[in-house]
């Protein structure tokens, strides 16, 4: 995993000034660093003449000024010139930014600047402004010799499916993760992996809980805790899901973006790969939402509702309609030049919403962070197409995923032993 790293200028030495001999002469002594001019977490080659440079930058200078961006590679090979072109740069924090916006990078070459495979640097160069030729020059990215491979950017790709989380950060429930984790890994099924992105929410419990599938190749859990040095909107996630977009950019057909508190669902029986095939003229689609309790249960003494399963029991939906709600995403990576945390505005082909009928996602919205039981308010079965007002909003019953529990319980037995 790449680290962190700032570009900005290096602090003179510390001088002691002599006063002006006029004293109307006045005199500004800058000391520290407000914020660095580029905090790059990823670089990564997304086809033979286009890279993409991931990072933070700060947002007063992208707000009051015009910073721009040069990109250079530098061929191994002696003897060879230089290739040099001006970037084009993405905001796709959509304005959410704090001391820190999201930078991504497009440095697309006339040709592969590697073509003959002997390696090279990229350089970036960040200037401060349009009017000044002020500017940090940095290496960006590395290809060594012999690595360049342009059929990885070409199907088939090693998954078809891939999730990319945002950043997982406070007190999280570890059974929920294990839940969810079993849960969606039957759903995408065997061709799909998922990484996680630990912004200080994944405790000993929750590693614990995700390891199993670490094991076997199934998730990815890198360690973004060093984030937290930038001030950026909730804990980076548009930084992380757009590195997590070009770092596996060819790595899969479809890119799923989603929490850990929503769970994607089929109606009717469906297969994903039956619902992807009418979705497949389309680059991105997003994915409306069942909005559930997640305190409300069913009283009901015959039950033992600590050995549950939390999307077993909590099973209330918020009935309301007529509102805008959040909505979740998938997205062809391989034309997406940045994405943000509901959709991407920087995509090459049709975007749909239509898709409620397809597929839809339960969201079960703070369950994550309860550490001890959901349940926490009992109430009657309904009858059917009754409604339970809770703190007057109307829930209706909705058990299709209290029926999916054994076959998710049996799959995680069958997949990873007795948890």
């Amino acid at each position: 995993m790449q680290k962190f790293s700032s570009s900005v200028s290096s602090p003179a030495p510390t001088t002691i000034r002599a006063a002006p001999a006029d004293p109307n002469k006045r005199v500004f002594r800058p000391y520290g660093s407000a914020a660095a001019l580029f905090v790059q977490m990823g670089a990564y080659r997304g086809g033979p003449a286009t890279f993409a440079v991931v990072g933070l930058a700060s947002k007063p200078t992208h707000v009051f000024s015009k910073p721009w961006y040069k990109c250079e590679w530098v061929p191994n090979a002696p003897g060879r010139s230089p290739f040099r072109v001006k970037a084009v740069k993405m905001l796709p924090d959509w304005g959410y930014g704090r001391v820190y916006t999201v930078v991504v990078v497009n440095c697309t070459f006339p040709s592969n600047p590697n073509a003959d495979n002997s390696g090279g640097k990229l350089f970036l160069h960040a200037f401060y402004s349009l009017s000044s030729r002020k500017n940090e020059k940095f290496v960006a990215l590395e290809e060594s010799p012999g690595t360049y491979d342009e059929a990885r950017f070409r199907p088939p790709f090693k998954y078809e499916y891939l999730y990319c989380g945002s950043s997982l950060y406070g007190n999280l429930s570890a059974s929920r993760i294990r839940e969810w984790m079993a849960y969606h890994a039957h759903f995408f099924g065997t061709s799909s992996h998922f990484v996680f992105h630990d912004a200080g929410g994944v405790s000993p419990a929750v590693r614990a809980a995700l390891e199993p599938w670490v094991r076997i190749g199934r998730a990815t859990v890198q360690d973004i805790r060093a984030q937290e040095e930038y001030d950026g909107y909730y804990y980076n996630q548009f930084l992380v899901v757009n590195d997590c977009l070009h770092r596996y950019r060819h790595a899969a057909n479809w890119t799923f973006f989603f929490d850990v508190d929503e769970y994607l669902y089929l109606p009717d029986g469906s297969t994903l790969e039956t619902v992807l095939g009418q979705l497949s003229d389309y680059t991105q689609f997003t994915i409306e939402q069942n909005p559930m309790s997640s305190m409300l249960c069913v009283s009901d003494p015959k039950r033992n509702y600590s050995r549950e399963w939390g999307f077993e029991k909590l099973v209330f939906r918020n009935s309301i309609t007529g509102v805008r709600r959040d909505r979740k995403y998938a997205i062809q990576a391989r034309n997406a030049f940045a994405t943000g945390v509901h959709m991407s505005e920087n995509v090459i082909g049709k975007t749909t919403h239509k898709t409620e009928s397809m597929i839809r996602y339960y969201h079960y919205h703070n369950s994550i962070n309860v550490l001890d039981e959901p349940c926490r308010v009992f109430v009657p079965m309904p009858a059917k197409d009754d409604v339970t007002w809770f703190e007057k909003i109307p829930y209706v019953y909705d058990d299709n995923m209290t029926r999916l529990a054994d076959t998710i319980r049996q799959f995680e037995k069958e997949t990873i032993g007795a948890v």
